[in-house]
């Protein structure tokens, strides 16, 4: 992996890392669907007119159904999924849930792609579950009622993001990473429309849960689904999708900037540990004797 794929990984999950605390913030009010349905068409609406301006709406046309698999099956399913986890559990659970990908990002592609795993990058996915377990496991909360659901949920997302990684790594192979996103948010909006619409919450969402989702749509949905396919196309799904080991810590990170949380010794170990981990998994760290 080069430097500016792996600055691109830091991004992505600052990013992604911000989104569950949006999520968290404005699910209560809109519901899952409804969030989701906003979500993914302010993104498409940010994207669009530089799509148009870029003239790459002919990459839609011509690829418009993998595209639409991808913003069905990558975006408007387990965005939802993990909206419905986070009404249930801490945004830190959902994080925990979500490290999962790479692990089934590498199994879809083991058993579709006949892509082969080393030894390396298996103890590399070992070892940032680890460090994310670690990480966030005295933040869990288990006090819901439907929390079977929610974990349920979340664990389903992550076999929708692997499916659909390796699904773009095959079939779209050459189509602007821009062009993809743009896409995907857009039949993922049509996709949702007809049941957020007919579960659109009867009282008006607060003013702070509309900030909140302003910014997960055009920072943590449309920017970053931008750099995410970039990554997809540069370093194979299974490396992209290990963003997943660095978003917990991020997590915890804005909560600390800007929700003064404190932020303990045994976390910064827990950051150290999926670092290695995610170094592991993409290839970052090498070792000759386990890289067979």
């Amino acid at each position: 992996m080069k430097v500016k794929d792996f600055s691109d990984l830091i991004i992505l999950a600052m990013l992604w890392g911000a989104s569950f605390l949006f999520m968290r913030v404005s699910v209560p009010d809109f519901g899952a669907i409804p969030l989701m349905l906003v979500r993914v068409t302010l993104a498409t609406l940010f994207l669009l007119p530089i799509i148009l301006w870029k003239k790459r709406q002919h990459e839609i046309i011509n690829n418009l159904k993998p595209i639409a698999f991808v913003g069905i099956v990558g975006s408007a399913i387990p965005f939802t999924l993990i909206a419905y986890s986070t009404l249930y559990v801490t945004s830190g659970f959902a994080s925990v849930v979500n490290a999962a990908t790479p692990i089934f990002s590498a199994l879809v592609a083991y058993i579709w792609l006949g892509q082969r795993l080393t030894r390396l990058a298996v103890i590399g996915l070992v070892i940032g579950i680890i460090g994310v377990v670690l990480l966030v496991w005295d933040k869990i909360g288990f006090q819901e009622a439907n929390l079977f659901l929610a974990v349920i949920a979340g664990i389903s997302a992550t076999i929708f993001y692997g499916i659909s990684a390796n699904y773009s790594k095959k079939n779209l192979v050459g189509v602007s990473p821009l062009s993809i996103t743009t896409g995907s948010l857009l039949a993922a909006s049509v996709f949702l429309l007809p049941l957020a619409l007919y579960l659109w919450p009867q009282q008006v969402p607060s003013t702070k849960s509309w900030v909140n989702v302003l910014a997960l749509a055009i920072a943590c949905t449309a920017y970053a689904q931008v750099i995410f396919f970039r990554l997809v196309e540069n370093v194979g799904a299974t490396n992209a999708t290990s963003v997943t080991f660095l978003i917990p810590g991020f997590g915890l990170f804005w909560g600390y900037l800007f929700l003064n949380e404190v932020v303990a010794v045994s976390t910064l170990f827990a950051g150290v540990i999926i670092l290695l981990g995610t170094g592991l998994t993409t290839g970052i760290i090498k070792s000759k004797k386990l890289a067979s």
